[in-house]
């Protein structure tokens, strides 16, 4: 293989991005996947020697040497593995298969005088194997480091909606001025939605099963082998202590029901981040968030003044594609032709190129809004420039005081015209209403016509 570096790779999350997938390497590289591999074979070669039925005894300072072949698993370990698959070692010819290259590498660290070469990947099937490695490296990838990212976006959401609860600003529905709003209360409309989404991102990080059944799901080698043993509670035993829900019912191959619903999850949480990023760039380029300009950053090779939201569009761009990824992950890995077809093998490595897009667009929405402060001045002009947006509250207060016309007449003065205060108040005049109604119309303003926004920011907490 030849030696290359960062800017020799294929992909991007390996050459560029690298600094910022590198927490998932433990959890997503192939040597990652060998190593889970080695844990699942170990330790259920240790689970056949407990059982009663067969001759196979391990005593526990053997059971523990087997262990560190995973515990202390390194690089070159996974070069022995992969030369069993691709060239061979020692007596053993080339596999040109992964999981067999890993049953003899276990085999080649047995403890000296453990005579068990026999039942290393004894009635198995390789989806034995590598149904179970799989959940035992996504589990931690997105516990430990997908979720630990959207809990600190969801946390520095929930700070801005109570530092700038109170920071009136205009609304936009249809992209026109509309019912104005506080910067806070849209940032803790966000932190709100994202916190509901982390919560089905965890429940589908504790729902993940494996499988451990055999060729068609049937322990008929299991069974004619032992068939005194309930090989069911063993494999529920034995899956149950990975840390994983049994799956009793499958094919050969696990359903993958439960890796469908965490990355449909994810994407569920991603499509809050990627709504977050455009409005963001929108905001930026309203003005109404100023960007902190970073000592010697080009913003454009030929505009010296710019200072791109390029952090929100950087996110943008991953989570999408993200989204993509984790769409076709969950669609193909749930299909199998009859029994067992392996379609799904080449699939399923791509999984770590789908977190580690989720990854990178989280911290790039993370640097993004660390970078912003609202520009209070900026959304208070612009209220002040759209008086029209009070003629809700006025229609609505006239229909109050039993103004059968009040919609109309308020549609009359400001539907596609540019209106002043003035102008309202000169209806306000005009009107045949009690002094104290008028009054109550002429104070309205819209940065005071915010409704409950700031009391609400609360619901986020």
């Amino acid at each position: 293989m030849p030696d290359r570096g960062p800017l020799d790779a294929v992909s991007p999350l390996d050459g560029r991005y690298a600094r910022y997938t590198e927490p998932l390497v433990p959890y997503v590289s192939e040597s990652a996947l060998m190593r889970a591999r080695v844990r699942v074979e170990v330790d259920y070669l240790i689970a056949l020697a407990d059982l009663d039925a067969t001759p196979l005894a391990i005593e526990p300072g053997d059971s523990e040497q087997l262990r560190d072949l995973y515990r202390e698993f390194d690089d070159g370990d996974a070069r022995t593995v992969k030369r069993l698959e691709t060239e061979g070692w020692k007596d053993y010819p080339a596999t040109n298969h992964d999981v067999k290259a890993v049953e003899y590498f276990v085999r080649e660290g047995l403890p000296d005088g453990l005579d068990a070469g026999n039942w290393i990947h004894f009635g198995l099937t390789s989806e034995d194997v590598n149904n179970l490695a799989y959940r035992l490296l996504v589990r931690p990838a997105v516990a430990d480091v997908l979720v630990p990212e959207l809990r600190e976006i969801r946390d520095a959401l929930a700070g801005m909606a109570r530092e700038y609860r109170d920071v009136p600003m205009l609304a936009r529905t249809h992209g026109q001025p509309a019912t104005p709003t506080t910067f806070g209360k849209e940032m803790a409309v966000y932190a709100s939605r994202l916190g509901r989404a982390l919560g089905g991102v965890e429940t589908a990080v504790d729902g993940l099963s494996g499988k451990l059944a055999g060729a068609s799901g049937t322990y008929a080698a299991h069974r004619a082998a032992y068939p005194e043993v309930d090989w069911p509670a063993f494999a529920r035993a034995f899956v149950a202590d990975l840390g994983l829900e049994h799956e009793p019912l499958t094919t050969q191959v696990n359903p993958c029901d439960d890796l469908a619903a965490l990355f449909d999850a994810l994407r569920g949480a991603n499509n809050v981040l990627l709504d977050l990023d455009r409005d963001a760039w929108l905001y930026v380029s309203d003005r109404y968030l100023g960007q902190e300009a970073v000592a010697g950053e080009t913003g454009s090779s030929t505009m010296p003044h710019k200072v791109n939201p390029i952090d929100f569009e950087n996110s943008e761009g991953n989570l999408s594609k993200a989204g993509t990824d984790l769409a076709f992950l969950a669609d193909y890995v749930t299909t199998s032709r009859l029994q067992r077809d392996l379609s799904d093998s080449t699939v399923k490595r791509n999984v770590g190129a789908a977190l580690a897009h989720c990854l990178i667009g989280y911290r790039k929405l993370r640097a993004g809004l660390e970078k912003v402060v609202p520009n209070e001045q900026v959304m208070r002009d612009d209220l002040d420039a759209n008086p029209e947006v009070i003629g809700e509250a006025v229609q609505t207060i006239l229909r109050r005081e039993g103004h059968e016309d009040a919609y109309e007449r308020v549609k009359e003065l400001t539907r596609g015209e540019r209106v002043s205060l003035a102008d309202f108040r000169e209806l306000f005049d005009d009107l045949d209403v009690d002094a104290d109604v008028r009054s109550e119309l002429r104070a309205l303003t819209p940065a005071g016509y915010t409704g409950l926004a700031a009391d609400l920011t609360d619901e986020a907490q």
